[in-house]
């Protein structure tokens, strides 16, 4: 029987030529906070370069706190990872700093954008081109940024406090392109936004995606839509993943139509009430 690992998790790997395909690996993490309470319970996932994986869960699920533990964000709230381990193309990463992970092409968007209130739009931006040196090269990924966002560049002198949810998301995402990343963690992007601004945003990460060969992995509540533009799947519930596979599979699991997408008429509230389901759970196996 295989543990931790599905066997769609494995065909996924499998469908590269080379392990050297896979940007991070995240190995049965726990992660604890305040020394007593156990939030992640042995997570285990993947991400392929240049792909969009997306983290998919309720409130509480341990989303937030699988990218903390991998952007080592997690010690500004009393929490540690204290099991298994987390590697960056090959090389562990649990004891860099952010901002050494920042230098190696890792930089996580936080849920709730973040953006610096009382500063404008452009001086947002430029913040994130701290570890940058050369003045051409900050200029060239600012005008990037705007090509991006044309939206950012009408708003540049604007102060972040008087734009938009929307306005402030991307901003956030352009803040964290203004690094030069390979690879994004990006928590929650439709979080308070409408319907069409989110599109948007998914639509540019997908751009982002395709086009600078950004991987992004996101959590997201929001399942239908990350789906839609997502490579792969991982949901998680209380603290472990229960199921990951190809976006498209998931999106058309019965199982995760009626929990996830609202397309079933039960009132069942979660995988742990499905007999079958039960049985697949990767800790059991």
């Amino acid at each position: 029987m295989l543990k931790r690992n599905s066997l769609a998790a494995l065909l996924l790997i499998a469908s590269h030529k080379t392990m050297s395909d896979i940007v991070l690996n995240v190995n049965g993490i726990e992660v604890i906070y305040n020394h007593v309470i156990l939030v992640l319970k042995g997570v285990s996932l993947s991400v392929p370069n240049g792909k969009i994986v997306a983290i998919l869960g309720g409130n509480g699920a341990g989303k937030t706190t699988t990218l903390r533990a991998i952007s080592n964000l997690l010690k500004g709230e009393r929490g540690a990872v204290t099991k298994g381990s987390i590697e960056l193309r090959g090389e562990r990463i649990e004891n860099l700093s952010p901002s050494e992970l920042v230098q190696r092409g890792v930089v996580q968007v936080m849920e709730g954008r973040h953006c610096f209130a009382h500063l404008t739009i452009e001086e947002n931006l430029l913040t994130g081109s701290y570890t940058r040196k050369s003045k051409a090269e900050i200029a060239a990924n600012l005008e990037k940024v705007y090509n991006y966002f044309p939206r950012l560049k009408t708003r540049r002198t604007s102060q972040a406090a008087y734009t938009s949810g929307g306005e402030q998301q991307m901003c956030a995402i352009g803040r964290a392109l203004m690094t030069n990343p390979n690879m994004v963690l990006l928590d929650e992007p439709s979080m308070g936004l409408a319907p069409q601004i989110v599109e948007e945003v998914f639509h540019i990460v997908k751009d982002l995606n395709e086009k600078e060969k950004v991987t992004f992995l996101l959590a997201e509540q929001n399942t239908n839509m990350a789906l839609k533009y997502a490579d792969y799947g991982y949901i998680m519930e209380s603290g472990r993943v229960v199921m990951d596979g190809a976006a498209s599979e998931l999106a058309n699991n019965e199982d995760v139509k009626e929990f996830y997408l609202g397309m079933g008429g039960s009132e069942r509230k979660s995988f742990k009430d499905v007999k079958s389901y039960k049985r697949r759970k990767r800790w059991l196996a």
